[in-house]
């Protein structure tokens, strides 16, 4: 190489897009992760390229709601009581934006992120292998009736504002578009010009070959620190050795904290630990994802099967998946797909990584020539390649139109 490579940490769908679009703009790059590409985070998801999901989870009211939804067994949400202590002080500040000042800026910057999706994974994908991937289509909101997704009004209200809004279907119509929803199932909100991805691991492994072949590296190691010189990077230090660059990027999701201390900023990120279970070889199948808004999970026809994925649990990096998730996930499937049958059922559990304030990290860390990439909460996939996109101009200096102020990595500081 004729010059320090840009050094991108993390092999998720961030940081693969992140360096193919340095490699396109003619940088040297290197990606490095200390597991196989893809499948971390961006493997499990489900798969919706939601330009319409700008909404955060702290929606006005959530204050009063959330200690009662706890015990709702209707509700997915679980928290680990044995973790509360140490999550204590971030749900402080996670709950504090719950009003509706906060939930319409952050809505405002999340837009920015999702908005354009299905054009970002076509402009990054499109000509290579990884396209196969993509698939364009509704993205659709299924409702027990009318007054459930007028409960929704706030949300819905958002939105549009934001330039989404919805067909409504009602009635015997909602089996002619969806043949395999029960009877429950009484309105769809259909949202077009969506799409979605039929192997989310897969995909990102694509794009990992095709930066490959567009002259990018991939290294599997595990990075343990930065060397800084007169406040700028020089190197990364590995487990496999050190690795000289002239700049750095942090896309590792909620694996990000520990570096980011390691540079004096202390991000206020959880994992909001998320699960999927994939149906094999399913009796019925999809012809679009569809958001199950009583149990708030998607489910999403996929290569290897019908994905449901959602769940919002608490409960840290270390312990392993609960048994009351995955159970409030088949049992609200089998409410759903009440004919649905399979050979077998895969199960996954992850991690989101999640900000006190919902907006993910973008931008330089303290002149540095560090930069972050991460804390995308529920919008990875979504909005994976706009924000490589955005490092990637950022760092090869060709300035951006957009205010990226919301996601500056500095305002916890």
């Amino acid at each position: 190489m004729s010059e320090k490579p840009i050094v991108v940490i993390g092999a998720g769908i961030v940081g693969v897009s992140t360096a193919i679009w340095l490699r396109r703009m003619g940088k040297e790059v290197v990606v490095v992760d200390r597991g196989e590409v893809g499948m971390g985070t961006s493997y499990g998801n489900g798969g919706v390229l939601a330009s319409c999901g700008m909404v955060p989870v702290t929606s006005p009211g959530l204050g009063r709601k959330g200690p009662v939804l706890l015990f709702d067994r209707e509700f997915p949400l679980f928290l680990r009581w044995t973790y509360l202590p140490k999550l204590a002080l971030w749900l402080r500040k996670y709950m504090s934006h719950a009003n509706d000042a906060d939930t319409r800026r952050i809505a405002k910057g999340l837009t920015v992120i999702t908005g354009d999706s299905v054009e970002q994974h076509e402009a990054l994908a499109r000509g290579t292998s990884a396209e196969n991937w993509l698939q364009q289509g509704d993205y659709t909101f299924a409702y027990k009736d009318r007054e459930a997704f007028e409960a929704d009004a706030y949300t819905w209200g958002l939105r549009k504002e934001a330039g989404f809004t919805p067909e409504i279907i009602e009635g015997a119509a909602v089996q002619e578009y969806e043949p395999s929803l029960g009877s429950a199932t009484k309105l769809l909100a259909v949202m077009k010009g969506h799409g979605h991805i039929r192997a989310p691991g897969a995909y990102v492994q694509a794009l990992a070959e095709v930066l490959k072949e567009e002259g990018g590296e991939v290294q599997q190691a595990e990075v343990k620190d930065f060397e800084l010189v007169n406040g700028r990077i020089r190197a990364v230090l590995t487990d496999q050795g050190r690795m000289e660059c002239e700049t750095a990027v942090v896309t590792t999701g909620v694996w990000s904290k520990p570096l980011m201390k390691k540079l004096g900023l202390n991000v206020p990120l959880e994992s909001e630990r998320g699960y999927h279970v994939v149906f094999k070889n399913p009796s019925q199948t999809l012809r679009q994802p569809l958001m199950i808004a009583a149990g708030k999970f998607v489910a999403t026809p996929m290569e290897d099967g019908l994905r449901c994925a959602g769940i919002v649990e608490f409960g840290g990096l270390k312990a392993g998946p609960s048994k009351a998730p995955l159970e409030f996930l088949y049992r609200k499937v089998k409410e759903n797909f009440p004919d649905l049958t399979y050979s077998e059922a895969e199960e996954w559990q992850g991690h989101r990584p999640a900000p006190a304030d919902s907006l993910p990290l973008i931008g330089e860390i303290n002149g540095t020539g560090v930069f972050a990439g991460f804390g995308h909460h529920h919008i990875g996939l979504t909005g994976g390649p706009k924000t490589g996109r955005i490092l990637a101009e950022l760092i090869a200096e060709k300035g951006s139109n957009q205010d990226l102020s919301a996601f500056d990595p500095q305002r916890f500081a």
